[in-house]
């Protein structure tokens, strides 16, 4: 599988069509968009939740031979829980904010190579307070927080008549998580706090876009995922210790934007 993404991105890269970039790089680009995906999330042997999710983003990226971006997103949708029992069209939604630096380099006249390095935050919200499985237990509100650092490369290349391809991949280092987990909504429990240590995530992207009246319209099919270890245990005031299970989330989905 990470053979055939780097002979992929190294296609897009090279791919011997055009002469050279029309123009530089403008200075100044701001993306907006909107997107839809399927996420599924797993603890393996305890649980998973699956469904869609739509959302809004965008950006604002500096070029001069350095880049400088900062970009943010946010998507809801509703997804079904299922272990033992299942609850349907649990409320979720998502927030990311991401700083990135990187620099551009020309390759072949006709072909833009970006490296970049950054730190984001991600928050997910899992909304199942005030609902009962089909088991009959209770559920909660579950907030995850993700602090990582994204080192990636994204390569832009010239075809003709006005059309680009590119390629995105990440490599998402993790520093660090905090699970809260608000179960004080159940009588009898405690609101739960667990600090993630281990884990990573990766993600990619192709893009492709078209020059039209001075815009640039982007399809951008992508891929987001996240593999995070257990989390260290916490007791609450009651003696029970608790824990966040190993889990990962894969999302697939579509992203349709304009760039100015």
């Amino acid at each position: 599988m990470k053979k055939w993404i780097v002979s992929l991105a190294m296609c897009c890269m090279f791919p011997g069509v055009g002469s050279s970039f029309a123009e530089p790089l403008q200075m100044h680009i701001w993306t907006v968009g909107a997107e839809m995906s399927h996420i599924t999330y797993e603890e393996p042997d305890v649980m998973e939740e699956k469904g869609f999710m739509y959302g809004i983003g965008g950006s604002y990226t500096y070029h001069k031979h350095i880049m400088l971006k900062a970009e943010g997103r946010f998507s809801y949708g509703q997804v079904d829980y299922k272990n033992s029992g299942t609850t349907d069209n649990i409320d979720n939604y998502m927030l990311e904010f991401r700083g990135l630096g990187g620099y551009d380099f020309l390759i072949f006249n006709r072909s833009i190579i970006t490296p970049y390095i950054g730190i984001g935050y991600r928050y997910l919200n899992d909304d199942s307070s005030g609902r009962v499985s089909s088991t009959g237990f209770a559920g909660y509100e579950r907030e995850s927080n993700y602090y990582y650092s994204p080192i990636g490369i994204e390569t832009l290349t010239e075809l003709n008549n006005g059309w680009s391809i590119g390629v995105l991949l990440e490599y998402d280092y993790f520093w660090k998580g905090k699970q809260k987990s608000n179960l004080g909504s159940i009588v009898g429990y405690y609101d739960i706090e667990n600090d993630q240590d281990d884990g990573d995530g990766w993600r990619g992207s192709i893009k492709l876009q078209k020059e039209y009246l001075k815009r640039f319209f982007i399809l951008e099919p992508f891929v987001r995922y996240w593999d995070i270890e257990d989390s260290k245990t916490t007791t609450d005031p009651g003696g029970t210790t608790w824990y966040e299970p190993k889990n990962n989330s894969t999302e697939f989905g579509v992203n349709v934007s304009v760039a100015f």
